[in-house]
């Protein structure tokens, strides 16, 4: 029996730690603001905007807490010794890219937090978890377990949730979560099409891969997900993404692709394979026609897509189609604002445009889709979750006069090695499990 069902998104609350290090090799943005002084609370203010004007227009919008930063306990794995206040001095003098990493609030972008699959998708009937392992990039590879702690704190009923630990933290199963993957479906309480899109093939040296930067997600690890989450054949799609795009600096699927329901959005160069894909998708998606709107190359060069973030967009239902939720740098590259004016005239499902300002967070390389870890929910599953994490407006003012008092207006790679950094991020956060009623998940509470 189909069931009535919504896609919830659930934001990642930026974190009071969020500074342009210039982590990640591959993502132009993020390297192009390296050393720059970032506002962590501008930017946790932004974000929070963001999810309340989706709120406010009737979308199931949760969150999700930031990680504790810098991150000791990995600071004593690495053998720094002493207490505290010595480690981070001596880390910042050893090695500043070392703290820089274990400092990031990179956990902000939701999209890599996990891969997840609606109950009407698979084997069980459960939704499934699985935290992504982002085994491509040190600072991020430490994040899955208390992504997952999280998780199972939001979502703890067994009756509905499945949760998977990463998997293994090696290049040949690397894993980005959501980022390089989407859900195809006719309504979101039936059975869908899961699209996993990989960058190279692990155990084939010979298939195609890029030559300039790294493939983030293999085939290798997303068949292992789809296995976990008890996918069939025909609920899931694997397809490459075009090593060429990736080389332009399409780090992960959702720089160049994006879908909803029975909409694809994309850019011509997203796959190696476009007419397969396409092909591929059709043949599982019951009930709908896909609806596959294409960008071309001559619309928006694939220099102006990376820049902009067009596909970093969040594709949402409405009364009279879908809306595509822009950042605001959609605006300022000339060939992505006439191709939007163009878009909202043509006849496809997408019949509205909306900006959004996540300045902050597109300076560090990601757009609205980075921030968000979509999860689709029949009407019991909603009501079994944790409703301490769904955004109200009471819930927005209390968050935003948090935000206030916690975190900086400023803060450069020197601050990181500030002490009391360390005692202001724990006291927020820990006031914040209070607050959204997750209990204890952090190191320093266990």
């Amino acid at each position: 029996m189909v069931k009535h069902a919504v896609e919830a998104n659930f934001d990642g609350l930026v974190g009071p730690t969020h500074n342009y290090a210039g982590l990640s090799w591959g993502n132009v943005a993020s390297k192009s603001n390296v050393n720059a002084v970032a506002n962590p609370r501008e930017a946790a203010l932004q974000g929070l905007e963001k999810m309340k004007r989706l709120a406010d227009r009737g979308y199931v919008q949760g969150i999700l807490p930031p990680h504790e930063r810098p991150h000791i306990p990995t600071l004593r794995a690495l053998g720094f010794e002493g207490n505290e206040r010595q480690i981070l001095e001596a880390v910042a003098k050893a090695d500043p890219a070392i703290l820089a990493a274990v400092s990031s609030a990179s956990c902000m972008w939701t999209a890599n937090a996990a891969t997840v699959s609606p109950s009407a998708d698979t084997a069980d009937h459960r939704v499934h978890f699985t935290p992504a392992n982002l085994s491509a990039k040190f600072h991020r590879s430490i994040e899955h377990q208390v992504t997952g702690r999280s998780l199972k704190a939001i979502f703890g009923d067994e009756s509905y949730f499945a949760h998977h630990p990463a998997l293994p933290s090696v290049s040949h199963f690397g894993d980005e979560g959501a980022a390089n993957h989407t859900r195809l479906c006719s309504r979101y309480g039936e059975p869908g099409v899961e699209l996993f899109v990989y960058g190279q093939v692990a155990f084939n040296e010979s298939a195609p891969a890029p030559g300039k930067y790294p493939a983030r997600q293999t085939l290798e690890a997303s068949r292992a997900i789809a296995r976990l989450h008890g996918l069939t054949d025909h609920r899931a799609v694997f397809a490459q993404q075009n090593p060429a795009a990736i080389d332009a600096g399409v780090f992960h699927n959702d720089v160049i692709a994006v879908g909803n329901g029975n909409c694809l959005f994309y850019h011509e160069q997203a796959f190696l394979d476009e007419a397969r894909v396409l092909a591929d998708i059709q043949e599982r998606l019951t009930g709908a026609k896909l609806e596959a709107v294409r960008v071309s190359s001559a619309q928006v060069p694939i220099e102006d897509a990376v820049a902009s973030y067009l596909f970093n967009s969040q594709l949402l239902n409405t009364a009279d189609g879908m809306l595509l939720a822009v950042p605001g740098e959609c605006r300022e590259v000339a060939s992505v604002s006439r191709y939007l004016d163009e878009l909202v005239k043509a006849d496809t499902p997408i019949t509205a445009v909306e900006v959004f300002d996540v300045k902050q967070s597109m300076r560090n390389g990601g757009g609205p889709a980075c921030l968000r870890l979509r999860v689709v929910l029949n009407d019991d599953e909603l009501h079994a979750i944790n409703r301490g994490v769904i955004l109200t407006d009471a819930l927005y003012e209390r968050l935003t006069s948090w935000v206030e008092a916690h975190y900086r207006d400023q803060l450069s790679q020197q601050d990181l090695a500030d002490p009391m950094l360390l005692e202001e991020v724990r006291k927020a956060l820990d006031e914040l499990t209070g607050i959204l009623g997750l209990g204890s998940i952090y190191d320093f509470q266990l």
